[in-house]
């Protein structure tokens, strides 16, 4: 499991020439929070973190918030990025952004990745050993957008695309592990998904939800035409936001991925990771199919009198992988569970960072980002 840390609380601004004071007004203007609303912000900061599979791992995050026309009316959008690399020779850059247009009009949901990084292999299904079978290792470029137009309020139709390429492959078996069966895509793969999505969204602030709905429905579509394989993808991720109180939010969320055909091993439904089933590596079950959900209550911010700027959470979460329907099983659920702290970043656009800590029943993980896991 990886351990990340930061050099320095919350910033690092990297500019040669730029002088001290100049420095000291940028730390100011983050912590204090003296920009105006409407301003657009940046924030750069180092990250350094272990894993077994990676060794030290050194890198920079940045966050790059703002309103469309700086018009306050307007929902917050957001552009998160990430470049890393570890002692090991692997690199990686990623970038995730929610971006809305003025009025709304238009709404872009997507992610990228370019990396060159190890992953484990557990093998496929639910029953799949909690040790893994071998570290894969490759190139990997992934991208994954979305193109909505807003047909009625708040409400988005459009284009969906998702494209992965992972070459270079090789799969380096766990010397303690018995012989096993390569899945589908062990030597490599790319393809090119084209489809159609549906999305519900009234969230104004997505970094930090207080009261709000999102839905998504997607079909995604990868054919021989330009693909290595030919399968067909269904994504349904629902969210669910309630105010209690002034201060706290109950969240909700009820996530499933539906895949037929000759689907490749690295884009199969995949259980754990930062966002949901925190505490399970991200890939530690996969499978045709998955179902998933989590709840959270936010404490944001912590009545302590001397600060408000302090927050909790708590949450936990349930989920499966399985091949058919049919196979389908309750006994076949794996649960998390965990809390943390929060810390208010930016408190005039109501931005948190979070630092998890998540509990399963085959280990623990910490999280350390900036905005909510969902």
């Amino acid at each position: 499991m990886k351990t990340l840390f930061t050099f320095t609380a919350f910033l690092f601004l990297v500019s040669v020439g730029h002088s001290q004071s100049f420095i000291k007004r940028y730390i100011n203007s983050i912590i204090n929070d003296t920009s105006d609303i409407s301003q657009p912000q940046l924030l750069i900061y180092p990250t350094l973190a272990y894993a077994p599979e990676t060794s030290w791992e050194i890198g920079f995050s940045s966050l790059y918030v703002y309103y469309a026309k700086r018009d306050t009316t307007n929902r917050l959008s957001e552009i998160n990025g990430f470049t890393f690399f570890t002692l090991e020779n692997q690199y990686g850059i990623w970038f995730d952004h929610a971006i809305y247009g003025d009025k709304e009009n238009w709404f872009f949901l997507g992610r990228l990745r370019f990396q060159s990084f190890p992953l484990f292999y557990h093998g496929i299904g639910p029953d799949s050993p909690a040790d893994y079978l071998a570290l894969v290792d490759g190139n990997q470029i992934l991208v994954k957008e979305r193109v909505l137009r807003k047909v009625r309020k708040n409400l988005y139709f459009g284009l969906e695309v998702d494209f992965q390429r992972f070459n270079r492959v090789e799969f380096i078996p766990n010397s303690e592990q018995v012989d096993f069966d390569l899945p589908i895509g062990y030597e490599g793969s790319t393809n090119l998904g084209l489809g159609a999505g549906l999305v519900y969204d009234n969230r104004h602030n997505v970094l930090n939800v207080r009261n709000g709905f999102f839905s998504e429905l997607g079909l995604i579509r990868s054919g021989q035409a330009f693909s290595d394989f030919s399968f067909t993808s269904v994504i349904s991720d629902t969210r669910i936001f309630r105010p209690i109180g002034t201060r706290n939010v109950l969240a909700a969320q009820l996530l499933g991925q539906f895949n037929s055909g000759n689907v490749p091993f690295n884009q199969m439904a995949l259980l754990g990771g930062e966002s949901i089933m925190r505490g399970y590596y991200f890939g530690r079950f996969r499978d045709k199919n998955q179902i998933a959900s989590q709840v959270e209550m936010r404490f944001l911010p912590l009545k302590l009198g001397f600060t408000d700027r302090i927050g909790a959470a708590v949450f936990a979460g349930a989920g499966t992988v399985f091949p058919e329907f049919s196979q389908l099983s309750l006994d076949k659920f794996v649960w998390s569970a965990g809390g943390g702290l929060r810390f208010l970043l930016f408190p005039k656009k109501d931005i948190y960072t979070r630092l998890d800590f998540a509990v399963t029943r085959e280990g623990n993980g910490f999280y350390l980002f900036i905005g909510e896991a969902f």
